[in-house]
């Protein structure tokens, strides 16, 4: 679509989606699918806090949020600051942990301290936020926990033990947290993409190809697509769709579930 017919920003909520009142927070959200669902839950109308490291990429996004229904408030956090993620997660009424890492290789030349600060941001920060989330969401008797997991929390692949054992027990976390949120009205589920284009799977591609040795060109068709029927790449907004569906009105009895959008990899 060229410059002239984009269309500007909506003064109603996208889709029929409105979460006008509603307070979002979204990790990871400088980039890729966070700030796709950042996007998106603003155009809903929902005031997003949008957590990320990244400076630039923050005031980037507020400033492409500009005019939309719901403001994008920039929050600059490490996530690896246990108790700072907790303390920002206090008073919202949706949580998208969406903020990974990814290092690819084998599990004898994995670097320990790459393996724990993978676990921190993927796994106990998630827990972390959603320990902060839910005395608002409990005392409101409504709330929304998304969890962005992936393919590899429900399959594994070689190279990737720590992205694998996060994600894992990411599903684990968020499947408790739905049956401890149940009788308070709070939904917790999981959205889990295969690859997605985002930066993050640009970085694995040449990681890729170095361990296993082939072309950039061949890790696309022979590793990341090759148990997918659908041989396309993901498109973040596509997932934030999917965050979208389970914030709204007529998603509260899908809870613990695992929405899978890998195209076909695990019909297998």
């Amino acid at each position: 679509m060229s410059a002239s017919t984009t269309p500007g920003p909506d003064s109603r909520p996208s889709g029929g989606l409105d979460l006008s009142g509603r307070t979002a927070l979204v990790t990871g959200a400088a980039g890729g699918i966070g700030r796709a669902c950042t996007l998106r839950l603003a155009t809903a109308g929902a005031r997003v806090r949008a957590v990320d490291l990244d400076a630039g990429g923050l005031t980037d996004l507020v400033a492409a949020a500009s005019g939309l229904p719901g403001p994008v408030e920039a929050h600059l956090l490490d996530l690896t600051d246990l108790d700072a993620a907790e303390r920002a997660a206090a008073g919202i009424d949706i949580l998208v942990n969406n903020a990974g890492l990814q290092l690819v290789r084998p599990i004898e030349d994995f670097p320990p301290e790459v393996f724990s600060r993978v676990l921190t941001v993927m796994l106990e920060a998630p827990f972390r936020l959603v320990r902060g989330a839910l005395p608002h969401m409990y005392a409101q008797g409504w709330g929304r926990i998304v969890n962005i997991s992936s393919v590899h929390g429900l399959r594994a692949s070689p190279y990737k033990s720590a992205y694998v054992a996060a994600k894992h027990g990411l599903e684990g976390l968020s499947k408790v947290a739905a049956l401890e949120g149940a009788e308070h009205g709070v939904t917790s589920n999981c959205v889990n993409p295969g690859y997605v284009r985002t930066p993050l799977v640009e970085r694995q591609i040449a990681d890729q190809a170095e361990a296993h040795g082939i072309s950039p060109e061949r890790v696309v068709s022979e590793v990341m697509l090759a148990d997918a029927a659908v041989k396309r790449l993901v498109e973040p907004e596509e997932v934030a769709e999917a965050v979208a569906y389970l914030c709204g009105p007529h998603t509260s009895f899908i809870t613990g579930a695992s929405l899978s959008m890998d195209g076909g990899w695990t019909a297998h």
